[in-house]
């Protein structure tokens, strides 16, 4: 599974700073609520629509790591100890990059604080051997894009955010003959889940990814049952639904919906995947709907879903649109390479 995120990072503008001092140090438990309340309002002032993650599920991110990647976090404050920004960095286990999520509270940029940050986060790269630096920006507010320009970055690959109003929803289409629909919450069946690792394993090769370094990873069961175990962690609910070629008795495609157990009103759709072979019978849009549907049963409250898609995704923005999803705006993963 990829790690569910919200794209918050290189949210300063360069400006007219005034350079002052600037204290970083790595997080412990006692800057906890000084770097939820500086992600939160970052959070908040990007995407105002979004609700930010909770208390809870902040912690949850932070203590439950996703498998795959090892984490450092830091907390930087103004010199009168004023918490004002804080740098996320995710090692994956091979390949060259580092992926960033670097937020500076609104009411303290243009001070230099996303500046060291981002010096912080070069020199961590370096000194564990990598090569490029991935973050995301919203286009629609100058902050980001400036700042990741002024910092050397590329615009790596354009996303585009998507939301669903649930009301309106179209109904689930029938899955194709020759074919049936499995679903299950937070834990895939024994029998599935080494289809899953395979299905998670294509996303960063079948997905597109621009001119990011993002290498494809190689998923087993045991990756997907921690994997399963980090989203329980983070104070999160999945919901998932796949089809089962009926001939062979494989799962050859595989969606899910992660709910926020303390935002129950939101979610964020993460992976579809169709094994190639099977594609062409509409099975993308067929477990989509129906997992919508098998989400709703449970979460009756449920109001808005949230996605992105690379903007070359045509098929899947397509499936998407034809389920009811509404565009609302274009971010950019962002790259640097040292």
């Amino acid at each position: 599974m990829r790690a569910p995120s919200r794209p918050n990072s290189m949210v300063r503008r360069p400006g007219m700073d005034d350079h002052p001092r600037v204290r970083i140090s790595p997080l412990t438990p006692a800057d906890h609520d000084d770097a939820y309340a500086v992600a939160r309002a970052s959070g908040e002032h990007e995407t105002p629509d979004i609700p930010f993650w909770s208390r809870a599920g902040f912690l949850g991110r932070i203590e439950a790591q996703w498998p795959g990647l090892t984490y450092e976090f830091f907390l930087a404050r103004l010199d009168d100890g004023t918490p004002a920004g804080y740098l996320e960095a995710a090692f994956p286990e091979s390949g060259s990059a580092v992926n960033l999520h670097l937020a500076v509270h609104p009411g303290r940029r243009r001070r230099g604080v996303g500046r060291a940050l981002y010096a912080l986060a070069v020199e961590r790269a370096r000194a564990l051997g990598r090569k490029h630096l991935i973050a995301a920006a919203v286009d629609r507010l100058p902050d980001g894009p400036a700042f990741a320009a002024a910092m050397g970055a590329a615009p790596g690959l354009p996303e585009i955010r998507s939301r669903l109003n649930v009301a309106d929803a179209v109904a689930a289409p029938p899955v194709a003959e020759g074919y049936r629909l499995v679903q299950w919450t937070d834990h895939a069946p024994g029998e599935y889940v080494d289809d899953v690792a395979y299905l998670d394993s294509r996303l960063l090769a079948d997905a597109p990814t621009g001119d990011l370094a993002w290498e494809p990873e190689q998923v087993d069961a045991a990756r997907i049952r921690e994997s399963e175990q980090a989203i329980i962690q983070r104070n999160r609910t999945a919901f998932h639904t796949g089809a089962v070629h009926e001939e062979s008795d494989r799962l050859v495609a595989w969606t899910f919906l992660m709910c926020p157990d303390d935002v129950r009103w939101q979610a964020w759709q993460q992976i579809t995947l169709v094994d190639p072979p099977h594609r062409g019978h509409g099975l993308g849009l067929a477990v989509k709907a129906a997992n919508l549907a098998y989400t709703r049963a449970a979460r009756p409250e449920l109001r808005a879903i949230d996605t992105f898609n690379a903007a070359e995704n045509a098929p899947m923005l397509a499936v998407n649109e034809a389920l009811g999803y509404r565009r609302c705006e274009t971010w950019v993963q962002w790259q640097a390479t040292l």
